[in-house]
């Protein structure tokens, strides 16, 4: 029998929590924990000679949970040092700076990439008005299976007609949301002019979205359908409130390049030569603070805000989409979910199913079975389009 110290029972003392507690209480990983130790941010009042056990005083854990908590809203760890251990009023007007500062910097950045993009759409202005636009457009093939899964009202959607393919999700409890938000795309006006097209039809959709919030009650929503935190997201309220919306992930395909519009947690992926590739990003306030490099995976695996979104077709939120443009090859697969879908499957054994040489139907077919097999609580869709090989 191995005597290793790591392997022994610790016998906790009286009065102090194990790194473990206050994990569990707090919302930091064990790591961070550690992290916070050797950077004298969030210390253990005692550590076993012995076995190197960190344990922490109960009067630990608010701090802990400031810490959190500041860590969550994107505060740079030396600014988190200063407010750690300051009496409350003090805390509160930190936060309040901090709040300020980061909105001064979105601001500013903002403002730079709207003058990029005027500059870079002169540009390509210049270079394409001597180029033909006369190129037959590719007519793919899809397949696209929605179900309802453990939920007991369908609010997920699919929309494929002409250049358009789309999926919507829809939060609130409100039956027939996901489907008038996809309604208000106009394939005609997609054809036409893609980045023009995305944008007046989000417009359209999230003037929808209110005119059914101000008509829908939040009294009359589903219970059962408001149960997921994903459907009670609130983006321009995530601390609560009584908001309805969608999600909305569009593909449009033109004659040499597909246009994505995207907001919310649907995914656009694309395989290509055999390789899977994630052409939007979720849009939740997690990860973000991930891309920024200000949450670690390990804790963004924690984080109680990784399934709330902050972007989504709303009345009052954030409804302007990303809009991404791709050359298309012969024989690209696209592939759009809702959460249900890669929220539900391990991301290896979603690539798996959607890089298999089968048809849109039967490559759609497979993903909706191994989320039944999955378990299904939520509803799902899979929207499958396949351009012609040549």
């Amino acid at each position: 029998m191995s005597d290793a110290p790591d392997q022994q029972e610790p016998q906790e003392p009286t009065e102090l929590l194990s790194i473990g507690d206050v994990a569990r209480a707090s919302g930091l990983t064990p790591k961070a924990l550690r992290l916070y130790d050797e950077l004298d941010l969030l210390r253990p009042v005692e550590v076993d000679p012995h076995t190197g056990y960190r344990w922490y005083a109960v009067e630990q854990l608010a701090d802990a949970r400031l810490v959190a908590a500041l860590r969550r809203a994107g505060v740079g760890l030396a600014d988190i040092r200063f407010v750690v251990g300051q009496p409350a009023d003090v805390a509160a007007v930190a936060c309040r700076t901090f709040a300020r500062q980061l909105r001064a910097d979105a601001d500013s950045r903002t403002r730079d990439l709207l003058l990029l993009a005027e500059r870079l759409s002169g540009q390509e202005a210049l270079m394409t008005s001597t180029t033909t636009t006369d190129v037959a457009r590719p007519e793919p093939v899809v397949g696209h299976p929605l179900a309802r899964g453990a939920r007991e009202q369908q609010l997920d959607a699919v929309r494929t007609d002409g250049v358009l393919h789309a999926v919507a999700d829809g939060f609130g409890g409100v039956p027939g949301l996901a489907e008038a938000v996809l309604a208000a795309l106009d394939p005609r006006a997609l054809a036409a002019d893609p980045l023009v097209g995305l944008d007046d039809g989000y417009r359209a959709a999230a003037r929808e979205v209110a005119r059914r919030q101000r008509a829908h009650p939040a009294d009359q929503a589903d219970p059962a359908d408001q149960a997921d935190p994903a459907d009670q997201a609130d983006p321009a309220d995530p601390a609560g409130g009584e908001q309805i919306g969608s999600t909305l992930t569009a593909l449009v395909v033109g004659p040499t390049r597909v246009t994505v519009g995207h907001v919310g947690d649907s995914r656009c992926h694309r395989v290509r030569a055999g390789r899977l590739t994630l052409l939007t990003r979720d849009h939740t306030v997690t990860q973000t603070l991930v891309d920024e490099g200000r949450l670690t995976a390990d804790e963004a695996r924690v984080d109680d805000r990784r399934v709330v979104l902050n972007r989504a077709v709303a009345a009052d939120g954030a409804s302007e989409p990303d809009v991404a443009v791709y050359p298309h090859e012969p024989g690209d697969r696209y592939v759009l979910t809702t959460d249900g879908v890669h929220g539900r499957l391990d991301p290896a054994c979603l690539a798996a199913l959607l890089v298999a040489h089968d048809s849109p139907d039967e490559v759609a077919a497979s993903v909706a079975a191994a989320v039944e097999r999955a378990g299904a609580d939520d509803n799902h869709a899979v929207l499958v389009v396949d351009l012609p090989a040549e």
